[in-house]
């Protein structure tokens, strides 16, 4: 159902392929009576042509560009207004939506989530930002309704920002980009390839979204197909979709590891925007009659069978018939991967109790979100559940509707009273099932969802404390399919059904009466809401002349997420006090990692305080004593060698777009990762933001924890953009490796001189 090409190719008139290969530019000859110059034909994608609209500048293949607007929600909103403060904001100068769709219950720590609330709304009106109120739309869903149009760009502080189905580049970063457009500066790239996603036939009565999402997820995650790419849909087979469903595929790109997505756009959206009031942003998108893509992906609609997406990852895909059919060993096989990831035993006891009588059972079931809480996938379940009911038992089926004028379309449709005759509990507009804030299931339960994530911590337990859940991934059409079985597994396409898709009628009042948009019209005067809980950034240090690095964790995982490095859930509630925020870096994976960061971290001071940091330290006096025998660095000078604490793993920073990942341990004293890979951009721009080094190495995991890393001359090889540079690792004896920094732009050379963004755009 899925066929990955392994050559660029060239699209013809949106229909026809010719692979990259000997005979390409014969055919060409024949097809269109010329040939083609690959570069030039690259410029036939829809990428290309939104891409270069937006561009400030160019450098080759470096673009500068500035987006028609930016998103953020409450976890990251407040750290974002507090960096720009810091280095002069005025006014914002690109439109800004402040959503509160995360922290949205007041239910940890006191006050502090409406006191980031209250925050957002007086910084909006200072500003001059658009604020929606807790409840009234997830932070993806009104971007769609009142914001996304045909050849926008728009960049989130979210890692799901894709709203490629109208037309839009949406691009999802951590809070340090939105920073740099807020105050007028650029977002610089490299030029990306683009990979073709074609789309033939129609899909099967029963098949979801999320059903062609899994199913390329699983086909392109873990060979790195579209890592840092944008994925283009084209294809006869877009016609056959609906907007919603559109959609629904679109935003799960982001597990893919792309940078972005954009689709064909035709009629529908036009009705779409059209219903949303919004007629004048459509814009009709196509490929140029020749396209150059770098890859391409084809997806035979009409095969895709419902999927489901096992712990602990989107791409961890099976077909649902493939599950049920070889249930004993697929679990099996996770079961041993529950076992590596939270010791011998408990991973076992999580499954097995879930197999009665040959049937896999579940316990909880969720739909909710910027992927599940759509009108259609809502609809949709209200038909399978007409008439019958969740059951009297453990089981239990929530709905997440994804903005108040959605919920007022169920009601008035009689979705809402069919799904709440069935049982089904609904909710508000609220994003915390897709990140472990909302319906946590009970130790050991298995938990349905259609969300976007399925990581560990995203379903709100904690391994560390014995208190384990599970959450595989599936569409809304199969979760509600499973429960008319009383939560035995079950495909939606088992079912004889037809499904009624009724109109969704858009009511904008509920936003023109609650939504506070300022853009534009900034009040300098307005005084922000400050509270106990928002605290200012704390100051970093410029990178010094060498650095010495202390290596306090080794994380043997294939990948490490953003979720491992800093949970999300209740712990986001800190999000607006960084130091706090900080006490729980990587405490679901290595709780002594804070204690280690601090120690390092206490030595740099006194460093920084003029002070000899190894008359405080035997073990740092006698690393030193090597390195002078060894490297003849010298005597020991305070102000010309750093010291800072380094995390290495294999793959690190796939998931969430949230910078605290990285500040957080910036500000114990991170000053560096070693790795082998950087799973996405985002992370790794998020690293280079806060001033944390992203060397790469290619046997990072063989470094010892407690071994020191001696990098001489950092900064002057980043100033004379040397990209390579002989390190030293200091254990029982010294031994010289060649660490990279991969491409960096110019400003982000600055940027790690200076030691943060921040202190860059301060100093200017």
């Amino acid at each position: 159902m899925i066929k990955l090409y392994d050559t660029g190719v060239y699209l013809i008139d949106g229909t026809e392929v010719i692979p990259d290969k000997d005979q390409a530019q014969e055919r060409l000859l024949q097809r269109v009576g010329r040939q083609v110059a690959k570069d030039a034909a690259r410029q036939g994608t829809i990428a290309h042509q939104i891409l270069e609209s937006h561009a400030q500048s160019s450098d080759g293949d470096r673009l500068s560009l500035c987006f028609d607007a930016l998103a953020s929600h409450d976890i990251t909103h407040v750290s974002i207004i507090q960096a720009a403060r810091a280095v002069g904001l005025e006014k914002f100068a690109v439109p800004y939506i402040l959503t509160n769709c995360h922290n949205s219950l007041s239910a940890v720590g006191g006050t502090i989530n409406e006191d980031d609330h209250d925050f957002a709304l007086s910084a909006a009106k200072k500003y001059g930002g658009i604020y929606v109120p807790p409840h009234l739309a997830v932070i993806h869903q009104y971007m769609r309704e009142v914001v996304a149009g045909g050849g926008m760009m728009i960049l989130g502080s979210d890692s799901h920002t894709r709203y490629g189905a109208l037309g839009t580049l949406g691009i999802g970063e951590g809070g340090g980009e939105l920073v740099k457009q807020i105050i007028g500066k650029t977002y610089d790239i490299e030029r990306p390839e683009v990979v073709a996603v074609y789309l033939s036939g129609k899909v099967e009565q029963g098949v979801g979204p999320q059903d062609v999402a899994l199913a390329i997820i699983g086909a392109v995650f873990k060979n790195g197909y579209v890592k840092d790419k944008i994925m283009e849909f084209v294809g006869d087979g877009i016609a056959g979709l609906s907007v919603e469903f559109r959609h629904g595929i679109d935003v799960m790109t982001t597990e893919a590891t792309s940078l972005s997505s954009v689709w064909c756009t035709d009629e529908k959206v036009k009705q779409y925007l059209f219903a949303h009031g919004r007629a004048d942003a459509h814009k009709y998108l196509a490929p140029a009659r020749i396209a150059y893509y770098d890859g391409l992906i084809h997806v035979d609609l009409a095969a895709i069978r419902p999927m489901i997406a096992l712990p602990f990852h989107p791409s961890n895909t099976f077909t649902i018939a493939d599950f049920k059919a070889n249930t004993e060993d697929i679990l099996h096989k996770l079961a041993q991967e529950a076992t590596t990831l939270f010791g011998s035993g408990r991973g076992q006891l999580g499954f097995s109790r879930h197999v009665r009588e040959g049937r896999f059972h579940v316990d909880q079931a969720i739909v909710a979100g910027c992927a599940g809480g759509t009108y259609e996938n809502i609809s949709a379940v209200a038909d399978i559940l007409e008439g019958q009911t969740t059951g009297r038992g453990s089981f239990s089926l929530c709905v997440y509707p994804s903005s108040q004028p959605m919920y007022i379309s169920l009601v008035k449709s009689g979705i809402a009273e069919k799904l709440l005759n069935a049982g089904v509990v609904l909710r508000t507009a609220f994003c915390g099932p897709c990140f472990g804030a909302g319906d946590v299931p009970a130790s050991h339960s298995f938990s349905i969802r259609h969300t976007t994530r399925n990581f560990i911590h995203r379903e709100g337990s904690i391994p560390s404390e014995g208190q384990i859940a599970y959450v595989a991934l599936m569409d809304s059409r199969s979760i509600a399919a499973t429960a008319v079985n009383g939560g035995s597994l079950t495909a939606a396409t088992e079912l004889e059904l037809e499904y009624s898709r009724p109109d969704y009628r858009f009511s904008p009042d509920v936003y023109e009466k609650r939504v506070y948009k300022g853009f534009g019209k900034p009040v300098p005067q307005e005084e922000l809401r400050m509270a106990p809980s928002i605290t200012d950034w704390p100051p970093i240090p410029e990178l010094t002349e060498h650095l010495l690095l202390k290596v306090i964790t080794v994380l043997p995982d294939q990948v490490i997420t953003t979720d491992d490095l800093i949970p999300s859930g209740e712990i986001s509630s800190f999000r607006s006090n960084p130091l706090r925020l900080a006490e729980f870096t990587l405490s679901r994976k290595d709780p002594m990692y804070v204690g280690r960061a601090k120690e390092v971290h206490a030595l740099e001071r006194i460093r920084q305080s003029g002070l000899d940091p190894c008359a405080h330290s035997s073990e740092l006096s006698a690393v030193f004593a090597k390195l002078r025998s060894i490297v003849g660095i010298g005597s020991w000078h305070a102000k010309t060698v750093g010291l800072g604490s380094t995390i290495v793993a294999r793959k690190i920073g796939d998931g969430s777009a949230r910078e605290q990942a990285a500040s957080s341990q910036r500000v114990l004293g991170g000053s560096a990762n070693i790795a082998c890979e950087y799973a996405t951009r985002r992370y790794r721009a998020n690293l280079i933001n806060w001033g944390i080094l992203p060397f790469v190495l290619d046997d990072a995991p063989a470094l010892i924890c407690s071994s020191y890393i001696f990098v001489p001359n950092i900064r002057q090889a980043i100033e004379t953009h040397r990209n390579e540079m002989t390190a030293y690792v200091v254990g029982g004896d010294v031994q010289e490796i060649r660490l990279a920094l991969g491409e960096l732009a110019a400003n982000e050379r600055q940027i790690l001189l200076a030691g943060s963004l921040i202190n860059h755009y301060r100093s200017k």
